[in-house]
């Protein structure tokens, strides 16, 4: 499996009325990162062709990140099946390297035109795995 890793700090706009940062920011945390993932390995052409949407996120809160933590993520695909991808995402503390969220999306492959879902093809499993 390829990994793909972001890195950066928690900024205010991130925190909830507990200061800590907020579940949403998580969810759209674990969606940018997918998103870039998938930009960074693939062609226009492809990006044009194909495109994803969640079927299910499963996320686990372990612990909390607050203001002026390093954050780290990775994620990775575990599997494809059909037109379905099963990724994880895993949000870290840097300096401490204590999981604080990890996820686990489907994500359904739909054909850019129809919007039918599409069995992930050989070319794109092999990008990823």
């Amino acid at each position: 499996m390829k990994t793909y890793s972001e890195v950066f700090d928690v900024a205010p706009d991130d925190l909830d009325d507990l200061n800590h940062v907020n579940n949403i920011r998580y969810v759209e945390w674990i969606q940018d990162i997918s998103k870039k993932h998938w930009t960074h390995v693939t062609s226009e052409d492809i990006k044009k062709s194909m495109i994803w949407v969640v079927r299910n996120h499963n996320i686990t809160y372990h612990k909390s990140a607050v203001l002026g933590n390093t954050i780290l993520i990775n994620t990775y695909i575990k599997s494809n099946k059909g037109p379905i991808s099963t990724r994880v995402v895993e949000i870290k503390n840097k300096e401490t390297d204590e999981l604080l969220v990890k996820s686990v999306t489907e994500w359904c492959l739909l054909d850019a035109t129809t919007f039918r879902p599409k069995r992930v093809p050989a070319e794109i499993q092999a990008l990823f795995l």
